[in-house]
């Protein structure tokens, strides 16, 4: 893929919850199941500012 082709959108093939981490690992190209992980532990070690951000994220990311 070109990387002037990449956005930065909800996957809704490989969703979870929202599909924000899937869309970013694919950003990034990474496997989303490590974003995830990340994810949930930045969660918790963040007293809830990653829950805010991934909901804010679930409602602006355009999907796929």
């Amino acid at each position: 893929m070109n990387t002037h082709d990449r956005r930065l959108v909800r996957r809704t093939h490989d969703k979870m919850l929202g599909g924000v981490c899937a869309g970013l690992a694919d950003y990034l190209g990474v496997d989303a199941t490590l974003v995830r992980v990340l994810t949930v532990l930045a969660a918790f070690f963040s007293l809830g500012t990653v829950v805010v951000a991934y909901v804010v994220a679930w409602a602006l990311m355009p999907t796929t």
